[in-house]
């Protein structure tokens, strides 16, 4: 056993297992939980430099943001990041892309974020109608990922109606394609022109319920024979 690494290392296995509890207690009791926004602006001159090279999508992705939102909060190589930007907890544009065939070919660059909880149950259904509408348990968020706001503010749209039990996997589909369409050839098309429902605002996270307490004290007892030799304790 290597005791400089700190997975390998015992006590350091403890430790970080008690500071994670501690870490818990403390957000949950007096912190803020989930992922906190950056106040701050990135300058444009970093963003043109940092999104020179990029594909053409993601620049056209960021361009329509820096538009209507103004300058990301932060900007990293791979990425650019706004927070609590419009009806958006998040918005991220990417600069690698994702091919995506449904409903057209195109290429996933930009990522939007909502506080929402899905019912378990409704994950595989979610899952059946659009691979890019990310779900978070724990976090309690629902994000979607395409290549226009309007195409994400259309996949959650519908993604609302197959958790309220209105539309199956394959109606929201096929709803998904004709929405497209109606919207490509500027023509009426409400479901992705804004969002038809309410947005949470926190209170969304799913933390699971404790597990390992038999298994702790169980474990305890073992490692208690182990060390003096003991056959019951």
């Amino acid at each position: 056993m290597n005791e400089k690494d700190p997975i390998e290392n015992p006590l350091e296995r403890l430790k970080t297992a008690a500071t994670g509890m501690m870490s818990n207690i403390k957000t949950q009791t007096v912190g803020e939980a989930g992922e906190q926004s950056t106040p701050s602006y990135v300058d444009m001159d970093t963003i043109h430099a940092l999104t020179k090279d990029w594909p053409a999508m993601s620049k056209k992705s960021v361009e329509q943001m820096v538009q209507k939102y103004g300058p990301p909060n932060e900007a990293i190589p791979s990425r650019l990041i706004w927070y609590n930007n419009g009806a958006w907890k998040r918005t991220i544009v990417y600069r690698d892309e994702i091919p995506h065939n449904f409903p057209q070919p195109h290429s996933d660059t930009l990522e939007q974020v909502i506080d929402y909880q899905v019912p378990i149950e409704m994950f595989t259904e979610l899952a059946r109608f659009d691979g890019s509408v990310i779900v978070e348990r724990t976090k309690g968020e629902v994000s979607a990922r395409c290549d226009m706001e309007a195409a994400n503010i259309l996949a959650l749209n519908l993604m609302h109606e197959i958790v309220m039990g209105k539309l199956t996997a394959e109606q929201a589909r096929e709803k998904y394609s004709e929405q497209t369409a109606a919207f490509v050839m500027n023509r009426p098309a409400p479901y992705a022109e804004k969002l038809q429902f309410e947005v949470p605002k926190g209170d969304t996270m799913d933390t699971d319920h404790v597990t390992i307490g038999d298994n702790m004290v169980n474990q305890a007892k073992e490692k208690f024979k182990d060390i003096t030799g003991t056959q019951e304790v």
